[in-house]
């Protein structure tokens, strides 16, 4: 028996057979050919350590894109009156951005899945870049619209891409722990980000917050060139058509567990100055999301450092504490502790959501992780959308005591879904 190393820098011993009267010219005796052994291609060679600095500038790049997003909802005066147009229409380039996100994410995703990863992220981050910049320089409501709606169609792009690409670059028995960190940047862009957009656009000018946000996607430019390794793209031989992917066991479950969840938490974020109005407690919006976003930030933690071993039970586990906080929310409501208990549940559950819900669509689709996640952050902003139309709907008919009510109803379901979905969606054994 002979032995060789293979030549992809695996250690792993592959032994091979001897092969008695091979012939090998001037050689009398038995010897070995070796079986002809195709290296495996792979710009960044996974190690047994987390690849920390491209993690965070994943995480940098994620804070950039919520802080995007939802930064003009707290100046819609000042851009209203910047590009002389009525708050409502101001009140546009939110939804011009959810509608780039879902119109474009997966026909992008589509396209480019099978390229390497690096210079797609990197042209992704660009176009952001660029669509950021135009929005701070213009002076037209019809431009601004058409830019925002193509920040939302990078933005579906980099969400849809940036699971798979944390996971390719980090060993498999850390990959979920890899996804928590490269998602941190999703509960720092509610907990700090929009505030602090809202605050420097109130402060100065509404354009400084767009610069602000240029500025950081230079920076992430620059970092991801510079410390982010590249991986390949997904091979054609697994690619399948995006309609199929639905149809993965387990794929359409996990989506329809995300879009209960992210429902009912978009409506009650959305509209929680009502709540709190029909609370009547002494307690501020801008606080109540500070204290919410700080717990999401120990919700996110907790996923880190358990998402590799029980990822199942983390999200059971966060889905019913979501559940708790909204039962809380309705039956403590008069009560500043009990609201601020229930604040503080709300944000520890609901802060690794999104790695634990891009874990579980990832292990089920495997090869086709990026279509996916592109999947996933549509339904995402499906829910965005329709919590904004729902809860408008339910505030003028209601009071915001109705909020921990939808609350209630949804998370139940989608605790019920993911509990009953024990095999190919959310599996018992990983």
């Amino acid at each position: 028996m002979t032995s060789q190393t293979r030549p992809d820098g695996d250690d792993s011993v592959r032994t091979l057979p001897a092969v008695q009267g091979n012939a090998v010219p001037g050689n009398n005796v038995g010897s070995v050919r070796p079986v002809p052994h195709k290296p495996k291609v792979q710009a960044a060679p996974v190690g047994r350590r987390l690849p920390l600095p491209a993690l965070l500038v994943m995480a940098l790049m994620g804070f950039i894109l919520i802080a995007t997003e939802t930064m003009p909802a707290g100046l819609l005066p000042q851009i209203a009156a910047g590009l002389n147009v009525a708050e409502g229409t101001a009140g546009q380039l939110v939804s011009a951005y959810a509608l780039g996100t879902v119109v474009l994410t997966i026909p992008a995703i589509a396209l480019t899945r099978g390229m390497r990863r690096k210079p797609v992220f990197l042209v992704g981050i660009l176009g952001f870049l660029l669509a950021n910049t135009v929005a701070a320089f213009s002076a037209d409501i019809v431009l601004t619209l058409a830019v925002r709606f193509a920040a939302g169609a990078f933005s579906g792009l980099l969400w849809g891409m940036l699971a798979g690409y944390a996971r390719r670059i980090t060993a498999p028995e850390l990959a979920g722990r890899a996804l928590a960190i490269a998602s941190i940047g999703t509960p720092l862009g509610l907990a700090l980000g929009t505030p602090l957009g809202s605050w420097l656009g109130s402060t100065f000018d509404w354009r400084w917050s767009f610069w602000a946000l240029t500025g950081l996607a230079i920076l992430t430019l620059v970092l991801a060139w510079l410390l982010v390794p590249d991986a390949p793209g997904q091979s054609a031989e697994t690619q399948i058509p995006m309609v199929k992917v639905f149809a993965i066991p387990g794929v359409s479950v996990i989506l329809v567990v995300i879009f209960a969840w992210m429902l009912a938490h978009n409506t009650v974020y959305t509209y929680i100055a009502s709540y709190l109005r029909s609370a009547n407690i002494p307690l501020g919006v801008d606080v109540a999301l500070v204290v919410f976003g700080v717990s999401a930030l120990v919700g996110i933690w907790i996923t880190g450092a358990l998402i590799d071993r029980a990822p199942r039970l983390l999200v059971l586990a966060s889905l019913s504490v979501f559940l708790t906080a909204g039962v809380i929310f309705f039956l403590g409501a008069h009560s500043l502790v009990a609201v601020l208990i229930a604040l503080i549940l709300w944000g520890v559950a609901f802060g690794g959501a999104a790695p634990q819900l891009q874990t579980a669509i990832s292990e089920a689709s495997g090869e086709n992780a990026d279509v996916a996640n592109s999947l996933l952050g549509v339904a995402f902003n499906v829910a965005i959308f329709f919590a904004g139309v729902l809860g408008a709907v339910l505030i003028s008919s209601f009071d915001g005591m109705v909020l921990p009510i939808l609350m209630i109803g949804l998370a139940a379901t989608a605790l019920v879904i993911a509990f009953t979905a024990r095999h190919a969606a959310f599996p018992a054994h990983k």
